[in-house]
């Protein structure tokens, strides 16, 4: 199979020998703000990711002072959100091809989520706007105690359009801190995100937090992929579907994941008290 190569302006990507590939958001001279291209890595490269079979978990970081500073501004007043309607414009045409392009920033952002390989993001700083976005579509969320959190649309006069209010309610299950988030766009400090299960770990050193995520990628990429990319299209399944719906799809799908010579690799090593090693995916 050939190796896939990931190449990205505003991305650094690298896949380690043991299938843990590293995703760092790379602009830390605007803050890590996201703009059109940095959106459209992420999507490329979930994309990629998810096609390529050597690659079994994911870590997802930026370089810098800051995991995000949210939304590149500068670039948003030059595009759709910056630009006053004109009295001779036709709101609906000119609103027809905005929410294309607002499906579009989605479903970038969701390719994280639509991954078939555990994505865990490790944040530090600063983390505000999209930075919610991104991680509420990643499986797990690790910080260094100095992280902090905001749901910010509010301040520049719009809702959160790309994941945090389809998601967020679903990480944490508290519907009324969510509202009380994104309503008055607090900051939320790393003990408060910890509290609510919005982080599953925070560690008091940026160092320290890649650390765990780094080591919970590769104790992910250990197992049976099969039964990992399993797990967490059944895990997103269920959560959008009833217990009933869930099951009986659960049980669809394991007629087909059964097949995989997986499970006696992982049964023979389990008895003989050995590490089992898998093929990728």
């Amino acid at each position: 199979m050939t190796a896939h190569i990931y190449q990205f302006q505003t991305l650094n990507v690298d896949v380690s020998a043991d299938g843990v590939a590293r995703v760092e958001v790379n602009r830390p001279e605007a803050l890590n703000a996201y703009n059109t291209q940095t959106w459209t890595d992420i999507g490329r490269c979930f994309e990629q990711i998810k096609h390529d079979g050597a690659v079994r978990s994911v870590v997802l970081s930026a370089s810098g002072r800051m995991f995000t500073a949210g939304l590149d501004l500068k670039e948003a007043l030059t595009g759709p959100l910056g630009k006053r309607p004109d009295s001779g414009d036709d709101a609906a045409r000119r609103g027809y091809y905005h929410r294309l392009f607002i499906l579009k920033f989605q479903a970038a952002i969701s390719t994280i989520e639509e991954c078939d390989k555990p994505v865990i993001a490790a944040v530090h700083g600063a983390c505000i706007g999209i930075g919610i976005d991104v991680i509420s579509a990643c499986d797990i969320r690790v910080a260094s105690a100095d992280a902090y959190f905001m749901v910010k649309e509010v301040d520049i006069g719009m809702a959160a359009d790309v994941g945090t209010l389809q998601r967020l309610p679903k990480v944490v299950g508290n519907n009324s801190w969510v509202r009380d988030v994104c309503y008055t766009a607090r900051k939320v400090s790393a003990k408060e995100a910890l509290d609510v299960g919005l982080l599953s770990r925070v560690l008091p050193s940026r160092e320290e937090a890649m650390t765990v995520a780094v080591d919970t990628a590769k104790a992910i990429a250990a197992k049976s992929p099969v039964a990992i990319a399993s797990t967490k299209h059944l895990l997103n399944y269920s959560r959008d579907h009833s217990v009933r719906e869930g099951l009986e799809y659960t049980a669809l799908w394991n007629t087909l994941a059964h097949n995989s010579h997986d499970m006696a690799v992982a049964v023979m090593s389990s008895l003989k008290k050995q590490q089992a090693q898998f093929p990728n995916l």
